[in-house]
């Protein structure tokens, strides 16, 4: 059977000890003046833009991963603070000042999609890999439009995401569009301090 197709960005699922993610999360600010959306699931760095920081200082700003095939995350998002001019809002529209909570730091596993341009074999774990924006995300859902590119998937130490493995769950095949179990690479907090390896 092949595996489903649909993107999801990102989603914690345990931590790299093999300890349960407990929820954690960082309370993140989205300025007005950004003029990205941005999803559930989607990878984020803390904004450079000095007029897009929280009046308080107290809050870090954040922004979409501008370069889905390098750079350093900040985190993922995994949810949003209720909109009160729209309760119904599933993400957090462009130009709209909102709250994000975000999963950070590299010991964090995250499950994520391939996006079915390469063809996956055992040879791919302990690799590094990029994410590709397939589609920006779905208004419907809330849920980002982001693939991790399984064309991308190297030794190369500079890519945002290692990979642990296929992630062992019902109806997930080593295949195109499988889902994997990843780790950030090249995290904000500590960037590189998790290296992809040649296998075996």
């Amino acid at each position: 059977m092949a595996n489903d197709t649909g993107a999801f960005g990102l989603k914690p699922i345990r931590m790299l000890d093999g300890s349960p993610w407990n929820g954690a999360v960082v309370k993140c600010y989205i300025s007005a003046a950004y003029g990205t959306a941005l999803y559930i699931g989607t990878p984020v760095i803390k904004s450079p833009t000095l007029a897009e920081y929280h009046a308080s200082g107290s809050y870090t700003s954040v922004n979409i991963v501008a370069a889905v095939d390098g750079g350093v995350y900040w985190g993922v998002i995994v949810g949003f603070e209720a909109n009160p001019d729209n309760l119904s809002t599933t993400y957090s529209p462009a130009l709209t000042e909102g709250w994000a909570y975000v999963a950070t730091g590299n010991r964090v596993v995250f499950a994520g999609r391939g996006d079915g341009a390469g063809t996956p074999t055992t040879a791919f774990v302990n690799n590094n890999a990029a994410m590709v924006a397939t589609a920006a995300g779905s208004t419907a859902t809330g849920l980002s439009g982001w693939h991790i590119g399984e064309s991308t998937f190297t030794t190369v130490v500079t890519l945002p995401l290692q990979v642990i493995g296929k992630q062992n769950v019902e109806n997930n095949e080593l295949g195109d569009n499988a889902i994997w179990e990843v780790v950030l690479n090249t995290s904000e907090l500590l960037a590189g301090d998790v290296l992809g390896i040649v296998p075996a």
